[in-house]
């Protein structure tokens, strides 16, 4: 009669064990920060840096502009969206992640190559609705403190509905090479 109540009291106590186990999950704090596990936080200092265009040719066309790094150190982890800023004579806006986009994590050896790519809709000229960008800039997640600025030279960029925001998205990042 007594081994009933004590395999039921294992039994409860082993599942509140199992519950009190990491997951393996990652909230959103961690998705900004590189994985120490899988190396250290990817440094722009680190990288080098090519940036390739397929400018939009007219005011509501779609461009792009490709940003390729290349790990010049030792293994590192990107985890994450990189982040980056369009600024203006007028002020600077943040560009937001792909609609839908997941971030996946990106371990580079060194010489290893990744890229991501800022899709824009171009703007008219001298239009209150676009903004007259001079200069992106971008950091990489887990290493907010280091910002890399790239001379905008693809044309204005629409603002959404006219306000303030970009008519833009940055991807994550992609594997490139093997």
């Amino acid at each position: 009669m007594r081994t009933l109540p004590l395999t039921l009291a294992a039994a409860l106590a082993a599942t509140l064990l199992l519950t009190a186990c990491d997951d393996g999950k990652t909230g959103d704090d961690d998705a900004k920060n590189a994985d120490p596990a899988n190396g250290s936080a990817c440094a722009i200092g680190d990288l080098g840096v090519e940036v390739g265009a397929g400018a939009a040719p007219a005011a509501g066309d779609t461009g792009n502009v490709t940003v390729t790094l290349t790990n010049r150190g030792a293994q590192c982890t990107l985890k994450g969206f990189p982040s980056v800023d369009l600024a203006a004579e007028d002020g600077t806006t943040s560009v937001s992640p792909e609609e839908g986009a997941k971030a996946q994590p990106l371990t580079l050896g060194k010489g290893g190559t990744t890229s991501f790519t800022i899709t824009y809709v171009r703007g008219e000229a001298g239009s209150a609705k676009s903004l007259a960008v001079r200069k992106a800039s971008f950091t990489l997640p887990g290493a907010p403190e280091d910002a890399h600025d790239l001379t905008w030279s693809y044309g204005e960029v629409a603002r959404k509905d006219g306000g303030g925001a970009a008519q833009a998205s940055v991807s994550g990042f992609e594997s490139s090479g093997d």
